[in-house]
């Protein structure tokens, strides 16, 4: 392994649990105002994870009055709380792009059943 690798597994977050496209997850954030520091929860469906080691993001949507907000977070990042898996989706596609287009009902996603017996 040379220094670059090393160096990358040094800064990659373990307490993150596994989840992919279709899932909702709560993302707990570290906001910082001026001096006052508060954690701020993100609560939407995972439209895309993108792996890596230290340049791993995923992409959660959430509809906050109506409007649909997108944000991207860097997995290994230091102001990510955590992250807890509400529930698991059961989606035939990794990115699952077409769920911006879908509004009401339509943008429902079935509950994986299976999701106990591992990711």
């Amino acid at each position: 392994m040379n220094i670059m690798q090393q160096i990358q597994q040094e800064q990659m977050r373990t307490d993150i649990p596994g989840f992919k496209a279709g899932d909702t997850v709560k993302v707990h954030v570290r906001i910082i105002e001026g001096e006052k520091e508060r954690v701020q929860v993100f609560q939407g469906t995972v439209l895309r994870v993108k792996r890596g080691t230290t340049n791993s993001t995923f992409l959660v949507r959430k509809i906050s009055d109506g409007v649909g907000v997108e944000r991207v977070f860097p997995l290994n990042s230091p102001f990510i709380e955590k992250v807890e898996v509400v529930t698991r989706g059961k989606v035939r596609q990794g990115r699952i792009y077409f769920l911006r287009k879908l509004r009401g009902k339509a943008a429902r996603i079935k509950a994986r059943t299976d999701w106990h017996k591992g990711n």
